[in-house]
């Protein structure tokens, strides 16, 4: 696996495909297209050995603290430490920023990526009922910095 590199333009079609295997169907290339235009966004991109996208991140800045609003893992390339070095950039960065808060949301049945939040500090901090577009609730984590 490579290092994490700006996602860009010709990455938006694999990371539409990879973030609908999560059940992510409103992550469209359309989506990453626009977040590509924000300056308060962040995306970033993790390459398998064979070149396709392995893994993406997307986070924004408000204010002064860092909202984690998707992150996918390509199945294949699951528990080789992606997500959590995709996590830890996340954090390095908002440290360096002087950002006050990390946060997310997850779905309620996703317990593996809930405990891989709890690994990096994250607690939670309430429940958003019907959440998601297939009305999964969505559980809040917050991390001070």
């Amino acid at each position: 696996m490579s290092v994490a590199r700006p996602l860009g333009p010709a990455d938006v079609d694999s990371a539409a495909k990879l973030a609908a295997l999560e059940g992510a169907a409103l992550w469209d290339a359309a989506a990453f297209a626009h977040e590509l235009t924000l300056a308060h966004a962040t995306l970033v991109a993790v390459d398998g050995d064979d070149g396709t996208l392995a893994a993406f991140a997307v986070w924004w800045r408000v204010v002064d603290e860092t909202h984690l609003l998707n992150m996918v893992v390509a199945p294949g390339a699951r528990r080789r430490g992606l997500g959590a070095a995709l996590v830890a950039q996340m954090l390095d960065e908002a440290r360096g920023r002087g950002d006050v808060a990390a946060l997310l949301e997850v779905r309620a049945g996703n317990r593996a990526a809930q405990a891989l939040y709890e690994r990096a500090g994250f607690s939670r901090a309430g429940l958003r009922r019907g959440y998601y577009a297939d009305g999964e609730d969505a559980v809040q984590m917050v991390r001070s910095l």
